[in-house]
């Protein structure tokens, strides 16, 4: 108890909306279990730990190696809430050698920008929302509930101008996308003689990437920032395709998926290819977008995701009581958990130079 108020009192920021107070939520505490079960930990100067060989040694993964890389740099994710987590993960598994809490921060002002940093590094660790990649009508950070989802198809810069300087850009964009059909818009949100159309999902989320690809081969320097884009997080809410009950998902799920090259109907191969064809014509034009796979070790971790255990945004229906798999999520995962591993990968890139030229 007395660590968490420790770690409370470093906190300089202003929490201005429910949604950004949550996310703090699940920072302190995950980085308060990572502190007290996750690894060993040996005083250093200036208040930053090292993590001893042996019990941390087995997790390819060096937060004060990470902080000295991002030294005087900035580290963006941006996508949805899922990459959000993968944000929060990277926060906790980096702050748990920071062993004084002044000498780091969060903040938040209400807006689409969440931040880390590292006072003595002077390093940054930002998530930005941005869960359609283009600007859309759920750009809100907490305010996107919303019954259709429209696109800007040709427009990023509203989002891309608060990250495309960064040292460090990871990138996401896929969960948002899984309807049928998407209503694309030409033109602004504030006229109303814009052109609205409906576009089959495979073909928008192209265009999407293919804006958003131009935009970074234009304003880009490849020669000081690395790009990352992260593939698809599986689902888990079909039992019967793992060979569980029809009707049931991953509520009360315990253990892994053992049938090797397991793939469900949640993660799409048609967008897939689409993002490895983007990139790789990127690639060809001179940008190098490093694109790490997650999809096909994260199908097994049906046991992974936070089921009925997660903030609920309204109240329980007597029905949905009486049937816990009917309100458990099996999109999202908990933390710690699968995100670690996909931060170990990006960790192995920046830190040991695998980031291909």
């Amino acid at each position: 108890m007395a660590k968490r108020q420790l770690l409370m009192l470093g906190i300089r920021a202003s929490f201005h909306t429910l949604a950004a107070v949550l996310v703090a939520g699940v920072i302190f505490t995950a980085v308060f279990l990572s502190r007290n079960g996750m690894r060993k930990e040996t005083p250093q100067s200036n208040g930053v730990s090292n993590v001893e060989e042996g019990e941390g040694s087995d997790r390819e993964f060096n937060g004060t190696k990470l902080l000295e890389r991002l030294r005087n740099k900035r580290m963006v994710y941006v996508g949805d809430s899922l990459n959000r987590g993968q944000w929060v993960s990277m926060v906790c598994m980096t702050s748990s050698v920071i062993t004084n809490p002044r000498m780091m921060y969060f903040h938040s002002n209400g807006s689409n920008l969440i931040t880390f940093k590292s006072l003595e590094y002077n390093a940054t660790i930002d998530f930005y929302w941005a869960p359609l990649m283009v600007e859309s009508n759920s750009d809100d950070p907490t305010n996107h509930r919303l019954p259709e989802r429209i696109v800007r198809i040709q427009s990023i810069e509203k989002h891309a101008r608060h990250w495309t300087e960064s040292d460090i850009i990871v990138l996401n964009s896929y969960l948002w996308w899984l309807r049928p059909h998407m209503k694309t818009l030409w033109g602004s949100f504030e006229k109303l003689n814009g052109i609205y159309k409906e576009v089959e999902m495979v073909r928008v989320y192209e265009m999407a990437l293919q804006t958003m690809s131009q935009w970074l081969e234009v304003h880009v320097n490849s020669n000081l920032t690395k790009l990352f884009f992260m593939s698809m997080s599986p689902t888990h809410e079909r039992a019967e395709e793992w060979g569980g009950k029809t009707k049931q998902n991953c509520y009360g799920e315990t253990s892994l998926i053992e049938k090797k090259g397991y793939h469900g109907k949640g993660s799409d191969p048609k967008m897939m290819r689409v993002v490895e064809n983007v990139l790789d014509e990127l690639k060809r034009r001179g940008l190098n977008i490093q694109m790490i796979n997650i999809t096909q070790l994260s199908e097994y971790r049906k046991d992974g995701h936070p089921s009925i255990y997660r903030k609920q945004w309204e109240p329980l229906k007597e029905s949905q009581v009486l049937d816990p798999s009917s309100y458990s999520d099996c999109i999202h995962w908990c933390l710690p958990g699968v995100p670690d591993v996909w931060n170990q990968l990006l960790y192995a890139y920046i830190v040991e130079d695998h980031h291909s030229t």
